[in-house]
């Protein structure tokens, strides 16, 4: 009998239409395009704006996508993850809402929470639940409205931020491509560096919480690139070591889009050249737990069925880690 692996066989992407570029920002908040363009690499953000719209809008957008280009029966979904750090609200699961409304009415859902790393740990997740055997259909969606808590008055995470949403279908797969290995890792010693303070059962909302503004991210971005650069290139190194990969075996590098330079050093340390290494994060800046689908969606027509793919990501707890996936398709 064959081994099974999960493979994704299918990607969907949602991006809302307003751009809030460098220019924009400036008339905002103390800085500026060369500023924000040598420090991150990042030119424009995507916001969604109206009103009572949440991250559930942008993954709905993005599964509806999916489906339509790849024409999979919604009811024929097994499960729905929703990797996000911006929960529509604090008890009802976002992605139940998301399977309802997309017509994965056979499927159960939940949400996943490890900030960047989100649809990182959720690959993992939807790989381990194809390869049970027990599910066929595994839709895997990250989608974060990140406007909603950042403080557009705190130049040091307005400018780094975006919304959106990307989605992926994992299916089984017997002929050796899928989800090959991961190495995922976290440390508690994150906690304080990368944050909100407050609306969680150790300080709940409150008057005071709100007039302090400590609903908003903080982020102690000097620590926190320290440990990404570190970190995301470790496990990217580690990973092709377990798997006898040279740099002439990996087609592409995935990394999460947080910062330009941190992208770079974990290119530098795999020895990959440039034209190996997927950025798109000057279009969408930081959208947290979408990066990564937005980048195969962005790229899908380059992608080959065989192709090499090390995924990577750094996010706040802290929480990191790197996955070996060997691509399943052509784009048709």
């Amino acid at each position: 009998m064959n081994t099974i692996t999960a493979a994704i066989t299918a990607v969907g992407a949602y991006v809302p239409d307003f751009v809030l570029s460098n220019q924009l920002l400036e008339t905002m908040v103390d800085t500026n395009d060369e500023w924000i363009t040598t420090r991150t690499g990042i030119k424009e953000r995507r916001i969604l704006k109206g009103d009572k719209l949440g991250t559930s809008y942008l993954a709905i957008k993005a599964a509806e996508n999916l489906i339509e280009k790849s024409g999979v029966n919604p009811a024929e979904i097994d499960l729905v993850i929703v990797a996000t750090t911006t929960a529509d609200m604090p008890v009802a699961a976002t992605a139940v809402y998301v399977a309802t409304q997309i017509g994965a009415v056979n499927a159960f859902a939940y949400d996943l929470q490890a900030a960047c790393s989100g649809f990182l740990y959720g690959m993992s997740t939807a790989s381990s639940f194809i390869q049970s055997g027990k599910y066929k259909k595994v839709l895997l969606i990250g989608a974060d409205k990140m406007s909603s808590i950042i403080d557009y008055t705190d130049r040091a995470t307005c400018i780094i931020f975006g919304d959106g949403a990307g989605a992926v279908l994992f299916e089984p797969n017997t002929d050796g491509l899928g989800l090959i290995d991961e190495i995922l890792r976290s440390d508690g010693i994150g906690r304080e560096y990368l944050k909100i303070d407050a609306g969680g059962s150790i300080l709940p909302a409150s008057k005071e919480t709100v007039e302090n503004r400590q609903h908003y991210v903080f982020q102690d971005g000097k620590t926190v690139f320290k440990y990404a650069v570190t970190g995301m290139a470790d496990v990217s190194e580690k990973i092709m070591q377990k798997n006898n990969l040279t740099k002439d075996d990996v087609n592409w590098l995935v990394a999460h889009q947080a910062n330009k330079r941190i992208i770079d050093a974990t290119a530098s340390r795999m020895e990959l050249e440039e034209d190996k290494v997927l950025v798109n994060i000057e279009k969408y800046g930081n959208t947290t737990s979408a990066t990564l689908p937005l980048l195969l969606s962005d790229f899908e027509h380059k992608l080959k069925k065989g192709d090499n793919l090390i995924f990577a990501a750094f996010g706040g707890g802290f929480t990191w880690g790197a996955i070996y996936l060997k691509w399943a398709y052509n784009k048709q």
